[in-house]
């Protein structure tokens, strides 16, 4: 594995990240999406089975490629799991050429200041030690109101984990996300902005992050934040917009790319045929891509 690829890959990759991470919290509701309702699995077990079987079939489809998806998010349990006697990280980028990163946040905590704040990572030196070829992390935090001590405890507490996984030779991808159903949301992203801008500011030299953000409601507010020079990539979150409107607002941000997990994985059921399943698979990563490049 070569992180100077990999870098260059999630740097100037025409295409975008694929959100594979749903981790015990939003495991019933994406598998109730799928077509696997929650009396069809009795155990934590069988659920994680469940939602693996997913998983590998979207990166064994024919349109999941490395021309128009050139990273994913897993969950932690997901690294070792296996995809045809790969582990799934290596699968991904020895075979398919797809750029790993890992999910380490562990849930939210109770909303405060009208955010809510990550819940500590405990033994997470350890789990970044024992990440074997994954090339980043993503990490997870919600932005209810424009309450300006909320966001800037936030996107503290964010850049604090993010010091921590580049000292382990890794990309952060912080995600402080902006709830889409906020009343505030326009002026939210606003005070985000700024509080992003000063704490890139103390990043030094070699200390590179991504950003995952809520797709803005004034277009192109962040273009600011993707050219720092400490920025790799901007990535969108789709935020429980749907497939159709989650590409519409991204096609008006020029220098974000997208990471949906729901939009990309909307319309996709277990019942379906394996020809069925790619065809609708194949549309949304398509008009993700679209929305990408």
């Amino acid at each position: 594995m070569s992180k100077a690829e990999q870098r260059a890959q999630m740097t100037n990759g025409a295409g975008f990240i694929a959100a594979l991470d749903q981790s015990g919290g939003s495991t019933p509701k994406a598998l109730a999406l799928y077509g696997v309702p929650e009396t069809d699995y009795s155990s934590d077990e069988e659920m994680f089975g469940e939602i693996q079987e997913m998983r590998a079939r979207i990166i064994l489809a024919d349109d999941f490629t490395k021309d128009k998806v050139i990273g994913a998010i897993l969950f932690e349990r997901t690294l070792g799991e296996e995809i045809d006697g790969h582990k799934v990280a290596d699968y991904l980028w020895s075979v398919k050429g797809i750029v790993p990163f890992l999910k380490i946040d562990k849930g939210l905590e109770e909303t405060a200041n009208g955010v809510q704040l990550m819940k500590p990572i405990p033994g997470l030196a350890d789990t970044l030690s024992k990440a074997q070829g994954v090339f980043g992390t993503k990490e997870r935090s919600v932005i209810h109101e424009a309450n300006a001590d909320g966001i800037a405890a936030i996107v503290a507490q964010q850049f604090d984990v993010a010091r921590e996984v580049t000292d382990a030779g890794m990309v952060p991808i912080v995600e402080p996300e902006v709830n889409i159903h906020s009343e505030t949301k326009a002026e939210a992203e606003n005070i985000l902005k700024e509080e992003i801008l000063k704490n890139l500011d103390q990043l030094t030299e070699g200390q590179e992050i991504m950003l995952k953000l809520t797709l803005p409601n004034q277009a192109n507010l962040y273009d600011e934040v993707a050219d720092h020079p400490r920025v790799l990539r901007v990535v969108a979150l789709s935020g429980g917009y749907s497939t159709e409107q989650a590409c519409d607002l991204l096609n008006q941000n020029n220098k974000m790319i997208a990471s949906f997990s729901r939009a990309l994985t909307e319309g996709l059921a277990k019942q379906q045929s394996d020809a069925e399943f790619n065809a609708a698979l194949g549309s949304n990563v398509n008009k993700i891509h679209q929305a990408s490049v």
